[in-house]
């Protein structure tokens, strides 16, 4: 494990040094781990010693630029080529949501257990989650499905689905999150259903997205989408996909990447 020492070196050692972070990593952990090699510590060294700092969001950026003022944004982004387009928004007769993450966020999830439950009862709404995690989700199990994440095949399950979910709790954490659920959504061409908690707010907002805030818009919005006409689904696919395509993909951001590497 680093204390930063090596990170610092390295950065301090190179022609350019340049140190780019997504996660709010200068949060303080109470793990063990996290109090013996605290990731505080070496985000704080390597901002330090770097000659140019890139945050995936304006919440990141702002940490960063008090350490080192040569801090530049540029988000989380995704190659939308490698992700298959959905083409066909009428729903089967089992409407199907997904979330896509790791065991470790999978927890986000119970907080709107209770929503997603209602409309398995009233609609048959399943859900798929897309993730190396096995661990019992309590009252959810009901209703989900569970796929392996896999490099070969996750862009056709995400394709599959008719929408996807991300929900988050409103801390310190996750509004230094940089959306990646809802980039991959978008670049499938699913409509998407968000928590409006750090970058997921700007995502929604420009791929018209819905933003449930409270217990019952999550209600509100669930039946929104599964009742609402294919022509209406795939307005919203097409406009979430367009919008990563605009503001989220690699080719958008070339350019203030290559200025921010100093490559012509």
């Amino acid at each position: 494990m680093s204390s930063g020492a090596l990170e610092r070196d390295l950065l301090a050692a190179a022609s350019l040094g340049v140190y780019d972070f997504d996660d709010a990593l200068y949060l303080p952990t109470a793990s063990l781990t996290g109090r013996l090699f605290p990731k505080e510590r070496i985000w704080r060294r390597a901002v330090e010693a770097a000659d140019t700092v890139i945050a995936g969001n304006s919440v990141l950026a702002d940490q960063a630029s008090q350490l080192n003022r040569n801090t530049v944004v540029i988000p989380s982004c995704v190659n939308p080529n490698e992700y298959r387009m959905k083409t066909d928004f009428h729903l089967s007769e089992t409407p199907r949501a997904i979330w896509i993450g790791s065991p470790s966020t999978e927890r986000f999830l119970q907080a709107i257990s209770a929503e997603l439950l209602h409309a398995h009862r009233t609609h048959g709404l399943r859900l798929t989650i897309v993730s190396a995690g096995e661990a019992p989700l309590g009252a959810l199990d009901a209703m989900v499905d569970r796929v392996g994440w896999d490099i070969g095949t996750f862009a056709n399950v995400l394709a599959s689905a008719d929408f996807g979910v991300m929900p988050l709790p409103d801390d310190p954490w996750s509004r230094g999150k940089c959306a990646y659920k809802l980039l991959q959504y978008g670049a499938s061409g699913l409509p998407m259903i968000g928590s409006p908690v750090g970058a997921n707010r700007e995502v929604l907002s420009l791929s018209e997205g819905l933003a449930p805030e409270t217990e019952s818009d999550w209600v509100d919005v669930l039946e929104t989408v599964i009742n609402e006409s294919a022509t209406a689904r795939a307005a919203r696919g097409v406009a979430g996909r367009r919008a990563i395509e605009a503001h989220y993909s690699f080719r958008a951001w070339q350019g203030e990447w290559c200025r921010a590497m100093d490559v012509e």
